[in-house]
This record gives C-alpha cells, structure tokens and sequence, in this order.
C-alpha cells in the first residue's frame, strides 16, 4: 500500500492540476476505497467553468467529482458488512443523523451534510477515499464500479420519478436529454410508466434517449411539444412531467402540457435562479408541484434496477477519460455539450 495518492485538482476556473496528498486512513466506522471511475456531473462543470453555484462559491485548490465507483481495500474495526476486494457505490453525503430532517428520514435536508464536491468539501477525483461504511453499497457480481460510478445520478432519476408518484399505466415526459433526463426518464420506466416521451433541442442526446427507451423523442427546435404531447395523449395531457432542463420556456411548457390533476416535478436549476411561470394553468389544472434536492433511500434501490436489467446504465456513457487527462476531460466535457451526453473519468482498473 503505497503513501501518497494523486489528486487532480482545481487550480483556477478553468484550471486543473495533480498534486500528491496521503492516502487516507479509515476511521472504525469507514471503508477505504480505491476509486475506479468518477463521473463528470453538470455541477462540476459549472464550478469549473464559473466558479460558484449560487451561495457555493470554489476556493482553489479545490477537488471535484462526486460520483464515485471502487474497491474496497480495508474496513475499519466496526465494519461488518463490508470486505476488501468488494465493488461499491459511493453515496456522497454524509449527514448528522440528528437534526429533524435526519430523524424524518429527509436526510437529503440536512442542514450540516458533508457531501463530495460541494465547497468546501473536496470531491473524489483522487485514487483513494476513506467513506462512511454505511454510505458504500455493495454491488451484485454482476455490476462493475462503472455502473457503480453511475449509480448517483441514476438516485437523482430515482428520486424525481418518486416525488411524481410513477406508476403503471401513466403517461410522462422528461424535458431536457442531458444525463439527469436520460436517467430520468429510464426510472420512469423502471417504475412502470409505459409512455415516457423525452423532448430536447439537440438531436445526438434524442437519438440516445431513443436509443435507451423512450416510447418517443420531439425536437423543441423543430414542434411544439405541448401539441406534440396532447397529440400523443389523445388530447389528454400527460400525467407526470420531469423537467430537468432548468429552462424557463421548458417549465411552462412542461404544465401546459399536463393533464387536470398532473404532477410536475422540477429538477434542473435554471441559471438566474428565478423562473416566469404560468400559474394560472397550474390552478386551473390543479397540478401538483413537486421539486426534488439530491434523493434519499434510493441507493440499493437503483443498484437492484441495474443487476436486474431494467436500467441499461452503461448506455447514458458517451466519453471515457483517463485520469491523467483530467484538463482535457474537463475541457471537452464543456465545450462540446451537444455531442458528450455523459462522461467518466477512469481512475484506475
């Protein structure tokens, strides 16, 4: 077991770097894991390129990365559940466990959670990591740590899919086809819903919505989606909308397009923070409105959708980057958002 780990770090906006840093130590309660894969989330590359999400502001060095996958190398005294050499998913929030949101069960609201990238909490774009035990799932033999990397933002999905009450015989649609729609829209499914349709502007993350299994895919660019959808639904409306676009004309679309009763569950952030939205329609319709903040008891829950084969995980990856190209994975991972729908950074393995 070797000392010192690389550490790929954010040295400026727009800047990454490596630096050497101990290998951490477990305490009695954590795992260590070596990392095999780390994804690239939409957060990381708007703290890379901007520097800050809204009160969330990077002081440089910095660590990103939040969405890990590896192999555990030693357990702490009190870990029972875990042993070297098995494969785990990472959750990355630690929380207090006793404020009233933990003692709820909404632990996603806790107030002090430590989670992975989020200032001024490093993130795991590194070789090694000492977790919490309790926070490392255990994968089936037939899951790799690439999946298991992929394994949060498939909880995000999870988690919309569950604030919109998915169940069989419903009709939905997922406004945006980035990686949170693409996930989004494949835990609809997994949920039952058998008429999921998935509306974005760039045709390569449509193709690849259709591609995973969306019932249709409508280009914004090309129709209108609200008479698309109605057209679709019989003139009916959809019964769930999941707008993970965080775009304004998306929102409203997303309501308009709802049927009496629907349930709009909001999840992508929208640049300014603020949002025109018709709420006259929401009234007359008496949607449900729903908004989601990371997810909550979803881990082995999303892992058993993926060993069982109703999430064809793997798909949602476009781009595989080697640890030692951080900059450029960075860099491309920015600047081409038309043609990467998803990319991981490979740590070792």
């Amino acid at each position: 077991m070797k000392e010192n780990m690389k550490v790929a770090v954010m040295t400026g906006l727009g800047k990454m770097a490596y630096t050497e840093r101990p290998v951490p130590k477990p305490g009695p309660d954590e795992a260590l894991v070596k990392l095999e894969y780390v994804g690239i989330c939409g957060s990381d590359m708007h703290y890379y390129e901007t520097g800050r999400i809204g009160d969330y502001i990077v002081k440089p060095p910095f660590v990103l990365g939040h969405e890990p996958g590896g192999v555990v190398i030693e357990v702490g005294a009190n870990v029972k559940h875990l042993k070297p050499g098995d494969k785990v998913a990472l959750e990355p929030g630690k929380t207090c466990g006793k404020c009233e949101f933990c003692r709820q069960g909404k632990y996603n609201l806790c107030p002090d959670v430590i989670f992975f990238a989020t200032p001024p909490v490093d993130g795991v774009f590194c070789e090694y990591v000492a977790h919490e035990a309790a926070l490392c799932f255990k994968l089936p033999p037939n899951m790799d740590t690439l999946e298991g990397a992929l394994i949060e933002p498939l909880a995000v999905g999870f988690h919309a899919a569950a604030q919109g009450n998915a169940t069989i015989g419903q009709s939905a649609a997922v406004f945006g086809s980035g990686c949170i729609g693409l996930v989004s829209m494949m835990a609809l499914k997994a949920h039952g819903v058998s008429q999921v349709y998935q509306i974005d502007v760039m045709p390569k993350r449509l193709e690849k919505a259709r591609e995973l299994g969306a019932t249709d895919v409508i280009n914004s660019s090309q129709k209108d989606p609200v008479e698309a959808l109605r057209t679709l639904t019989g003139g009916r409306g959809i019964d769930i909308a999941i707008d993970t676009s965080g775009v304004e004309a998306a929102t409203a679309q997303a309501a308009q397009a709802l049927c009496k009763g629907g349930t709009l569950v909001m999840v992508g952030y929208s640049k300014s923070g603020m949002v025109n939205f018709p709420m006259s329609v929401a009234m007359d319709k008496e949607l449900n409105i729903k908004t989601i903040f990371r997810y909550r008891h979803i881990y082995p829950k999303a892992i058993d959708a993926v060993a069982s084969g109703k999430v064809n995980l793997k798909g949602i990856v476009t781009n595989i980057f080697d640890f030692n190209d951080i900059q450029n994975a960075m860099d491309k991972s920015v600047a081409d958002k038309a043609n990467i729908v998803k990319a991981v950074v490979k740590i070792s393995g």
